[in-house]
């Protein structure tokens, strides 16, 4: 029996599916009830609580694709008292290695395809488990019977740890957020109200798991209403469709570029037919927004709340288009200039919604009330810069209009600054998604010849499209809102668009390789329009460097990307689907 009462755990919210027959999980192999998912998460609590040393931190790490696998576990550390690191699959070698060391893992719980990934690396002191294997089944055996509540290392409460999950790696290590029972389950009640999750939605998981997009924006609301869930092992844009269409599915959530791969495909006569009422996601964009509501007839909501849990930002039924709402409820918010520490002056916007005074009004969104964040695993010098001053800074840009609506611009580590003007990447690629030949676009900053940064664009083009840069120049003319510094001095035609196994852009590689690249690069001519950078026009650009002493920064650009970032021309033959991804992390 189902009961209304708000959760103060996760473990709760596993508990409740116990004696529900209804079905709760859909999967590539079939369909299981809420009460066999319970048994199986509470059968894998019994046998963590045998296999955990003693002495150690109760942490285990799940490096699975979306398989039943992965739920039965986040459920077994729920009712455990345990807490699980979700590890990022294209991680590779040492990196791989110490992801799973820092968050101090004694156990890991993974599957045979992921099992070359671990061969040669040290990891002492772990215990792996291969699941789908005999002698996986043997160890869980004995435990058949248990029911949730029956076993746990400690008595999971709402400030037990339950997530260890790994943030953006871009610019160094990546950091491992700490997320409590108590939080989590709270967030998934949120979520649920606010979306009216109830018994009949199917809530599509095409996001990976080891994300927490997918597990507190997805599973969680699903657990606290009701609703089943829909496992897609990897995401596929071209198996979207299908799916949602054979599971039935209401809900999906969406991070990074899913929506540009999704939008990419062939239109089918059956677009429109299906369940799904809703998008829910971040990064998409007002204008792939509304082409995908055209097409599917389902609406987008862009949200905002960073695993951390430091500050949230609610939409109401008065938010503007492009915005995403105001502060949460307790939450201070303010958009501070990072260089002064002052808050920025409100945006003005055109007609249109078009922001015009970006340089000003675009800052760090910093939470100057009460936070949530927890901490990060063993990384006190990340805390301290996360909260210094007393505040929580996001690392996310920022503006927010005279109303107090808050517009999402981008990372900090976007940030442009051309002939001394702060520029933040995501505006501009916003301007250029309104080109109707972009499938996809990434704008990220290379070094000036002479000082600061210019604009770089990569663009992948859709199908039958060709650049033509006559066009795409008097496209950027009737841009009202394109300052006379946002023009991307540099263009790269990309077959598809390099992306982390989170489906967002991986800037960091593109930024690495610069214009050193196989692909097509155009050079915007200081005079206006666009030549291709021929190998003579490159020579030509690389003296100029030269003679300014930086052309160490296009080398180093040069040597990372190749080292390993990613390849400077990487190919697939079809975006978003498994398989694709870079090797790097968020």
């Amino acid at each position: 029996m189902r009961t209304t009462t708000a959760p103060e755990t996760v473990a709760e919210l596993i508990a409740r599916q116990w004696g529900d027959h209804r079905p709760g999980l859909k999967h590539e192999d079939g369909v299981l009830t809420h009460h066999r998912t319970a048994q199986e998460a509470a059968a894998r609590a019994a046998l963590l609580v045998d296999l955990m040393p003693a002495e150690a931190e109760p942490h285990l790490g799940v490096l699975l694709d979306n398989t039943p696998e992965f739920p039965f576990w986040l459920g077994a550390a729920a009712l455990a008292g345990a807490a699980v690191a979700g590890i990022n699959p294209t991680r590779r070698g040492p990196e791989l290695a110490r992801d799973i060391l820092h968050t101090d893992c004694r156990l890991l719980i993974t599957e045979p395809a992921h099992l070359p990934l671990l061969r040669g690396l040290d990891l002492p002191g772990v215990r792996v488990l291969v699941t789908g294997t005999e002698e996986y089944e043997a160890l869980l055996a004995p435990y058949a019977a248990a029911k949730p509540g029956e076993a746990a290392l400690r008595a999971p409460g709402p400030d037990s740890r339950l997530l260890l999950y790994f943030t953006s790696g871009s610019t160094g290590a990546p950091k491992a957020a700490i997320c409590s029972q108590g939080r989590l389950a709270a967030a998934g009640a949120s979520l649920a109200r606010q979306f009216s999750v109830g018994p009949d939605d199917v809530h599509y998981v095409c996001m990976p798991l080891f994300h927490g997009n997918a597990v507190i924006a997805d599973w969680l609301p699903a657990l606290v209403g009701g609703a089943a869930v829909a496992l897609r092992r990897r995401f596929s844009a071209s198996a979207f469709l299908d799916d949602v269409q054979a599971y039935g599915a209401t809900y999906f959530t969406y991070v990074g570029r899913a929506i540009q791969y999704l939008l990419a495909t062939e239109p089918r006569p059956d677009d429109r037919v299906h369940r799904l009422r809703l998008g829910f996601g971040t990064e998409a964009g007002a204008v792939d927004a509304a082409r995908f509501a055209e097409r599917f007839g389902v609406r987008l909501v862009e949200g905002y709340g960073a695993t951390e849990g430091g500050a949230s930002v609610q939409r109401t039924p008065d938010t503007p288009p492009g915005a995403l709402g105001r502060a949460g409820a307790g939450d201070d918010l303010a958009v501070i200039d990072p260089e002064t520490g002052t808050e920025c002056p409100p945006a003005v916007l055109d007609g249109d919604g078009r922001l015009l005074n970006g340089s000003a009004a675009i800052g760090e969104l910093v939470n100057r009330g009460r936070s949530l964040f927890e901490g990060y695993w063993r990384n006190p010098d990340a805390e301290a810069d996360r909260t210094r001053d007393g505040w929580y800074w996001t690392g996310d840009l920022f503006f927010r209009d005279a109303a107090g609506f808050l517009y999402f611009a981008g990372r900090t580590d976007d940030r442009l600054r051309v002939d001394s003007e702060n520029l933040a990447a995501a505006v501009i690629e916003n301007i250029l998604a309104r080109w109707p030949d972009a499938a996809a676009v990434a704008v990220y900053g290379v070094p000036d010849e002479v000082a600061g940064d210019q604009v770089m664009a990569a663009l992948s083009l859709r199908d039958g499209a060709v650049f033509s840069p006559e066009a795409f120049e008097a496209f950027l003319a009737r841009q009202p809102d394109l300052g006379t510094k946002m023009a991307p001095r540099y263009v790269r035609i990309v077959p598809r668009m390099p992306v982390t196994a989170t489906n967002k852009v991986h800037r960091v590689a593109l930024r690495r390789a610069g214009f050193h690249c196989e692909d097509p690069v155009w050079h915007r001519t200081p005079a206006g329009g666009y030549t291709v950078l021929t190998a003579s026009a490159r020579s030509a650009l690389l003296a100029r460097y030269e003679a300014q002493g930086r052309r160490g920064l296009l080398q180093h650009q040069a040597r990372t990307a190749v080292a390993g970032a990613l390849p400077p021309n990487p190919r697939a033959s079809n975006a978003g689907e498994a398989g694709t991804v870079s090797s790097a992390g968020d």
